[in-house]
C-alpha cells in the first residue's frame, strides 16, 4: 500500500512539472485547508485583469504566457487597453511583488453564449512571458477525468466583497445544484459550490477568478467564477465553469509550454449520485434586487468600461427600454 501511494503521488507531481517549476505549489502558502486570511504569496496564480488600469475581473496564471478567465468579462471587447497584474496582494497601495503584463490576445470559447453563459471561459495571452517567482506561479488545472465529489473543500480567491481575498466553499453536486437553481442552468460544463445555509459564495471573489482544491499538497483549479443568485443567500450556490471539460480546447491554443493538468480524485461514494429533489420548486430570485440577481458576477469597473450608448435598462415586463 505504501509503495502504491508513493507512486501515485510521484506521478501526479511529474504531471504538474512546468519548466522546472511545480504548478499549484505556492511556497508561501503554509496554511492547512480551512486556515485564515490570505497572506502575501498565498495564491501566486491569482491575477487582476484590468481595463485601462481599472480592475475588472479575476483570472489565474496557467503558464508563462497565458491567463485563464471567464468569457463574459471580455464579451464585445478587443485586447486593446487590457493588462494583467500578478503577484498583487491588494488592489490599492503599493505591491512590491507586483508584475504587470499587457494583453496581446483574448480568445473566447467559440461556444460561449452570452445569454446562458454556457462555455464561459477565455484565454488571455501576454505580450511577453512572465518570470516565475515565489509570488508569481501557475496553478494546476483539473484534467478531463477529474472527479469532485459533493462537499469537496475548495477555495475561491480574488478581490470581491470580502477583505481577506479568499473564501472557503464546499462543492455542491450537480444533482442537488439543479434542484436549487433549475435544471436548465446546470449542465456538465459547470460545477457548483456553496453552503446550503448561505453566508459564503463566489460573489466574494471575482468573476473569472479561480476555485481551487488541494490534493497531496498540490492546488488544482476546478472552476472559474461565473455567476450566482444574489450573494451568499441560502440555497443559492455559486456557479462555476468546470475547467476539466476544457482540457482539449486549452491545449489547442498552447505552444510547447503546456499548462499542468492533474487528475483530481475524490475518495468514497459521492452523496450527490443518489440525491433527489425535495418537493419544493427551485428557488427564484425575489425582491427589489431580483433583476440584479439574474446577471453574471460583474464588477463596477467592468460596467464603467463599456460605452453607455450601447446599454439599455429594462424594469418590469411591460417597461420600454431606454438608454442610460
Amino acid at each position: 500500500k505504501s509503495s502504491t501511494r508513493c507512486a501515485t503521488h510521484a506521478e501526479m507531481k511529474a504531471l504538474a512539472i512546468m519548466g522546472g517549476l511545480l504548478c499549484g505549489s505556492p511556497p508561501l502558502n503554509t496554511k492547512l485547508v480551512g486556515g485564515g486570511d490570505a497572506q502575501e504569496g498565498s495564491w501566486p496564480w491569482q491575477a487582476s485583469l484590468q481595463n485601462f488600469g481599472s480592475h475588472v475581473c479575476g483570472g489565474s496564471l496557467i503558464n508563462k504566457e497565458w491567463v485563464l478567465s471567464a468569457a463574459h468579462c471580455f464579451y464585445g471587447t478587443s485586447a486593446y487597453g487590457w493588462s494583467v497584474s500578478l503577484g498583487r496582494q491588494n488592489l490599492q497601495g503599493n505591491n512590491s511583488n507586483e508584475v504587470t503584463k499587457t494583453v496581446a490576445t483574448i480568445i473566447l470559447h467559440p461556444g460561449f453564449n452570452i445569454f446562458t453563459l454556457d462555455n464561459d471561459i477565455a484565454l488571455l495571452r501576454f505580450s511577453s512571458p512572465v518570470t516565475f517567482s515565489d509570488y508569481v506561479r501557475p496553478v494546476c488545472l483539473a484534467a478531463n477525468s477529474s472527479v469532485f465529489n459533493n462537499a469537496t473543500r475548495s477555495w475561491v480567491t480574488g478581490w470581491g466583497t470580502v477583505q481577506d481575498g479568499e473564501v472557503e466553499v464546499p462543492v455542491l453536486g450537480n444533482r442537488q445544484c439543479s434542484c436549487l437553481i433549475g435544471v436548465d442552468l446546470v449542465t456538465d460544463n459547470i460545477i457548483c459550490a456553496g453552503f446550503p445555509e448561505g453566508g459564503k459564495d463566489a460573489c466574494q471573489g471575482d468573476a473569472g477568478g479561480p476555485m481551487v482544491s488541494e490534493q497531496d499538497s498540490i492546488w488544482i483549479q476546478s472552476g472559474i467564477v461565473r455567476f450566482g443568485f444574489g450573494c451568499a443567500r441560502p440555497n443559492n450556490p455559486g456557479v462555476y465553469t468546470r475547467v476539466s471539460r476544457y482540457q482539449s480546447w486549452i491545449y489547442s491554443h498552447m505552444g510547447s509550454d503546456k499548462p499542468g493538468f492533474v487528475q483530481f480524485n475524490s475518495s468514497g461514494l459521492d452523496a450527490d449520485s443518489n440525491y433527489t429533489c425535495p418537493g419544493a420548486p427551485p428557488a427564484t430570485p425575489e425582491g427589489p434586487d431580483a433583476a440584479e440577481d439574474l446577471v453574471p458576477t460583474l464588477t463596477s469597473a467592468e460596467c464603467a468600461s463599456r460605452s453607455p450608448s450601447h446599454w439599455q435598462t429594462r424594469v418590469g415586463a411591460s417597461s420600454k427600454p431606454y438608454n442610460t
